[in-house]
């Protein structure tokens, strides 16, 4: 039993590898590519949609919802990167029930990869949106004295969120071949079932914390783009 898609190494010459956390993590990234293709390439404004393209309006929408709720008052500047994410996670739990596969979110360079993602995406948008000074001020709220502590508090969030999802994620697929091996009957029907959902509720939980993280990062911004532009009395 692997612990890890690391493990499992399809080619090697010297040290370089090709294993099933790279090659399943580009199979998903062609196939969201592939499925995004099909799907946007014949969009309608009129009432004759698809039901592909009313499916795809429910995900986007319901993605624009949560991230506004999360604090983001201009969610759309944010959807690709942050939908990007859920997508990735979520169509990665939703393959394990295809024979042979193994997550790549099950693997700790992959989910340090998407961490790292969140990582510089957070004073990407924070300085995009209150500038270079108003996003390096940030570190010195409340005081100076609290510049360290910020400084440790990103770089330990974003190990936490390479760690959690890497755990989560592992931890249901041993489990999940662990019931194989004993009981290779129904219970792991069930189990399974209970690994997509979880692998749906780690992609939600991701998804939201980097977006909890941007809205740190952005308040400011947004705030003073919503302040009224009009003459002071």
């Amino acid at each position: 039993m692997r612990l890890s898609p690391d493990e499992w190494i399809f080619w090697q010459s010297g040290f370089v590898k090709l294993n099933a956390t790279i090659v399943f993590t580009w199979a998903l990234i062609l196939m969201l590519a592939l499925g995004s293709w099909c799907v946007t390439r014949r969009l309608s404004t009129d009432h004759g949609r698809s039901r592909w393209q009313n499916l795809l309006e429910i995900v986007v929408v319901g993605m624009v919802q949560q991230i506004e709720q999360v604090g983001l008052r201009r969610p759309r500047h944010y959807l690709a990167f942050l939908g990007s994410l859920f997508l990735f996670v979520a169509t990665a739990a939703l393959c394990t029930i295809v024979p042979g596969y193994e997550p790549p979110t099950g693997s700790l360079s992959t989910t340090l990869a998407l961490a790292l993602c969140v990582f510089i995406a957070v004073p990407y948008y924070g300085i995009r949106d209150q500038g270079l000074r108003g996003y390096l001020k940030s570190y010195l709220e409340p005081t100076a004295m609290m510049l360290p502590f910020n400084i440790i508090s990103e770089l330990s969030r974003t190990l936490a969120l390479a760690v959690r999802l890497f755990g989560n994620m592992m931890s249901g697929a041993m489990i999940i071949a662990i019931l194989l091996t004993i009981t290779p009957f129904l219970f792991p029907v069930v189990m399974t079932a209970l690994g997509l959902l979880t692998g749906m509720v780690q992609a939600y939980i991701f998804s939201i914390l980097a977006a909890v993280y941007l809205a740190a990062a952005t308040h400011t911004g947004e705030a003073r783009h919503d302040e009224p532009t009009g003459s002071k009395p």
